[in-house]
């Protein structure tokens, strides 16, 4: 399993777009096969923070994710709401069940 943990610093006044195309995107994300899971996190200390967490079966579900209209459409939406690049880090489960 792939996890990929991104982190997002949104202007001041634009968590509430970023948050309604984030929830856009999760709700179809949820329903592509290769994902297991798919969270949008806020931070409680600061309203501008958020992190999405996105857990994939393998390399291909992922790969197949960037290639969907709805992630595009986030992209596209949330784009001119970014403080400062997206810092995203990939994991790759290890152990039992992994």
């Amino acid at each position: 399993m792939i996890t990929v943990i991104v982190n997002v610093r949104v202007l001041p006044g634009a968590a509430e777009a970023f948050v309604a195309a984030s929830l856009e995107n999760q709700s179809h994300s949820r329903k592509e096969l290769g994902i297991v899971r798919f969270e949008l996190l806020a931070d409680e200390a600061d309203p501008c923070r958020f992190v999405l967490i996105e857990c994939y079966r393998d390399s291909a579900a992922q790969a197949a994710h960037k290639e969907t209209a709805h992630y595009a459409n986030w992209r596209a939406a949330v784009e001119s709401l970014m403080a400062e690049p997206r810092q995203r880090a990939v994991y790759t489960a290890l152990g039992p069940g992994a």
